[in-house]
């Protein structure tokens, strides 16, 4: 940064000093919100999250849903939003993803699919399932797989 005699900063440093403020503090809540991990959508056939519901005047096609996984030092996040056939976010909500890591009860050694994700928000537990390795996720309600999860 520039001075000038008085070390009063020069005009030029002092946009640059803005600058370099404005990075950090974009760095800190970048921190304080933690990284986005991965981003995928719900099949069209599976239902929506338990926080959702199809909202009048429209079908359960009209509308899609994303999932948004972050992790931070002191846990993982996901983020649901659920958007109109405009585009138009409706609403989203912002869960805890229970564990550092996705769960596989799968009974073939070495298998990695489905894997599992627990979330959880306002005492409410939902299951999403990921099949197979792509951007697509549904939601389970299978029995088997929720006790195995120790989900009720």
């Amino acid at each position: 940064m520039e001075v000038d005699s008085n070390g009063n900063l020069l005009a030029g440093a002092s946009v640059f000093a803005r600058l370099l403020l404005l990075l950090a503090i974009g760095l800190s809540v970048q921190a304080l919100s933690g990284c986005v991990e991965s981003q995928f959508r719900l099949a069209p056939e599976s239902r929506l999250p338990k926080w959702f519901a199809v909202p009048d005047g429209l079908r359960r096609q009209d509308v899609s849903v994303t999932l948004t996984y972050y992790s931070a030092p002191w846990g993982r996040r996901a983020t649901l939003s659920i958007t109109d056939p405009h585009g138009k976010t409706l609403r989203s909500v912002r869960t805890t993803v229970e564990g550092s890591e996705p769960k596989v009860i799968s009974s073939i050694p070495g298998g990695s699919y489905p894997m599992y994700e627990i979330l959880r928000r306002d005492g409410i537990t939902d299951v999403v399932e990921h099949r197979f390795g792509g951007p697509v996720f549904y939601m389970t309600d299978d029995s088997e797989v929720r006790r195995r999860l120790g989900v009720p």
